[in-house]
């Protein structure tokens, strides 16, 4: 695959994947907690909202890598990146969803909430088209063959 095709790729299994672990690296060791990711852009920016006082965002004060993981029932993406806080009102308004405010009742206008860009620095997944079948049938080739498991793998490395 071209690393246009694997970027492509790599998107389009992330449309299914909306909660995503994100890890820190800050003073503390690092520190895993759930986002739900507001959009994927082409350019490999991914966009959260989060509160402004939560210890991932005093983290990437101190160290802004990140690592991202993603997955759905027959797909994985794991990412490496630089994460920002970013005031854009506007842009917080446009990604705004009702998930959002289950976190935020107070809206948008809630001066703790801000966004989280994540550059996506580089990006690996793993797919195994056909689904559960698939995988089933590729596990049992793999007991009777000693051939390993049949799995779409990429790596991507935005830029």
């Amino acid at each position: 695959m071209t690393a246009d095709a694997e970027q492509d790729k790599l998107i389009e299994l992330m449309q299914d994947m909306p909660i995503g672990m994100l890890t820190t690296f800050g003073p503390d060791g690092p520190r895993s907690v759930p986002m739900a990711r507001q959009e994927v852009e082409p350019s490999a920016e991914l966009w959260f909202i989060t509160a402004r006082d939560t210890a991932h965002v005093r983290a990437l004060q101190s160290e802004p890598t990140v690592a991202l993981t993603f997955s759905a029932r027959d797909a994985w993406v794991a990412l490496r990146g630089r994460a920002a806080v970013v005031e854009d009102q506007a842009k917080l308004e446009e990604l705004w969803t009702t998930f959002a405010e289950a976190w935020m009742p107070e809206g948008p206008e809630d001066p703790n909430a801000v966004l989280l860009r994540v550059d996506v620095e580089q990006g690996e997944y793993w797919d195994t088209p056909g689904g559960k079948v698939a995988s089933l049938i590729s596990l049992a080739k793999t007991k009777l063959t000693g051939e390993t498991y049949d799995a779409e793998h990429g790596t991507v490395r935005p830029g």
